[in-house]
């Protein structure tokens, strides 16, 4: 699909007289070619919809519409429109920017109700909020049929991480229990401006199958008690979720446990006998 020629990035930025925002955990990233990479990790997307959330100037936004797909950015900074706007000009019927916060908007409204993949390099202080969400609810598979999200590389590895490791904690199961997560890329501090304090990494998540007989906000129940007081031992910091205690007999897993050493099936299973 033939592209237009567009100005470089930071051209563009200095013309808006644009800067990264601390408060909105902005990290702009001017590298084409890097960009272009995030773009190809769910596959092909021609003529698929795209979410992007905090498109910023429109980096990704400009690999997005390169590789071919129908993107709707939604962008909180009132600052980055005008940037965004010269996007939709260049991209015609391609690219649908939309002013206000990603938290209080209907995502599967949003998109019309059709299928969509998720592309961000997210902003940090609203990242975790976003993938929760995504990943919540009874209703499975999701509206999205892939997450490919910009982390920074903590976070990254706590989605990813596997029972018994320090990262691993309520962001893994929750992420794992009916879905597959993989650290895709790392991505060196030095690639944004400003360089964020922190490395960045690519978490690429698609939906799986769901156990049956599991109720969502039962997973997240057990995994909050769990975690919140993740030295504890399991008898102690699930003791306020009615009958987990007893389901944990039941199921023949070890009360003197800490909540990392369960596997995520192991959560499966007591989040399927309280339900």
């Amino acid at each position: 699909m033939p592209s237009p020629d567009l100005p470089p990035l930071r051209e563009v930025i200095a013309r808006h007289g644009l800067s990264a925002s601390k408060a909105l955990g902005q990290n702009f990233l001017f590298d084409e070619h890097l960009l272009d990479r995030i773009a190809a990790l769910p596959g092909d997307l021609t003529d698929r919809p795209v979410l992007e959330v905090g498109p910023g100037p429109g980096g990704l936004t400009r690999a997005l519409l390169r590789a071919g797909a129908r993107v709707t950015a939604v962008e909180m900074d009132p600052r980055c429109l005008p940037a965004l706007v010269e996007l939709e000009d260049a991209f015609p019927g391609r690219l649908r920017v939309i002013q206000g916060d990603a938290l209080k908007l209907d995502h599967g409204e949003l998109m019309g109700g059709e299928p969509f993949a998720v592309l961000s390099n997210l902003p940090y202080n609203v990242g975790t909020a976003l993938f929760v969400r995504w990943l919540g609810g009874e209703a499975w598979p999701p509206a999205w049929t892939s997450l490919t999200l910009m982390f920074q590389q903590e976070v990254a590895q706590r989605i990813a991480a596997r029972p018994g490791t320090s990262a691993y904690g309520r962001l893994a199961v929750l992420a794992q229990w009916r879905a597959q997560a993989k650290l895709a890329m790392k991505v060196h501090r030095s690639a944004f401006t400003p360089p964020p304090k922190v490395m960045s990494a690519i978490v690429h998540v698609e939906p799986g199958t769901m156990p049956e007989g599991v109720s969502a906000r039962m997973l997240e129940r057990l995994t909050e008690a769990a975690f919140g007081q993740r030295r504890k031992m399991l008898r102690q910091s699930l003791k306020g979720v009615p009958g987990a205690v007893a389901a944990l007999e039941q199921l023949g897993i070890d009360s003197q446990r800490r909540a990392e050493t369960l596997t995520v099936d192991e959560f499966t299973q007591l989040a399927r006998a309280l339900t």
